[in-house]
Parts: structure tokens; sequence; C-alpha cells
């Protein structure tokens, strides 16, 4: 079992920056893949960012490539999201995800077992 807690959100102006924590608990998350999705009023959660659990491989939405960085630290049991040049179109609440097995990117909701409660990004224009 894996408890995800996300942390860093707020609210910022256009054009700034926000770094997202996911810190996980469990001695085995150096071997989860993890991922970053969001939900903006009204709509569907959708994919940000993926990477698999050696850091070798990374994916982005075409909406923030260029601009969000995903990383982690498997000493520190935590995954990152560096958001910079934010619109207010990337206002939502973000979540961390966490899945069991593989060495690969994830997009999909449905591969993912493990979900944070999430935390709010609001960017004003």
């Amino acid at each position: 079992q894996v408890q995800l807690v996300e942390s860093g959100g707020g609210l910022v102006q256009a054009g700034g920056s926000l770094r997202l924590s996911c810190a996980a608990s469990g001695r085995t998350f150096s071997s989860y893949p993890m991922g970053w999705f969001r939900q903006a009023p009204g709509k569907e959660r959708e994919f940000v960012a993926a990477i698999s659990w050696s850091a070798t491989r990374t994916h982005y939405a075409d909406s923030v490539k260029g601009r969000f960085t995903i990383s982690r630290d498997n000493a520190k049991n935590t995954a990152y999201l560096q958001m910079n040049s934010l619109k207010p179109e990337d206002t939502a609440v973000y979540y961390c995800a966490a899945r069991s097995g593989g060495n690969y990117v994830y997009i999909s909701i449905s591969e993912y077992a493990y979900w944070g409660q999430g935390t709010q990004v609001t960017v004003s224009s």
C-alpha cells in the first residue's frame, strides 16, 4: 500500500512558477512509476506528466511540454512537478499518482492504483 501527499500548490500570477511535491510512504517507492494529473472545474481529469521508476523516461502532455518538468528523488520518496511560465488555463487541482510494476511511463488514469488527495493551483491573469 502506498500513500501519497501533494503539496506546493497555491495562487500565482500568469508567467510565474510553482513546484509541486508528492511525498510517498512505503519502502518500495523507488520501484513505482509516477504521474501527475490535473482536473479543472467542470472538466475531466487529464494527464500532465509521467516518469519511470528509474527516472530514465519522462513524458508530457503537449499542453505543458517545455514548461513543466517532472522529476523524482527516490532517496526522499518524493516526486516533483516544476511548473514554469504558468498560464490561467493551468488552473486545476493537481494529483500525483503511483503504480506498482513496470519501468515505463504511463499516461492513462486507469494505469495508476494509488492517488493523492490533490493540491489546488490557481493562475491569475
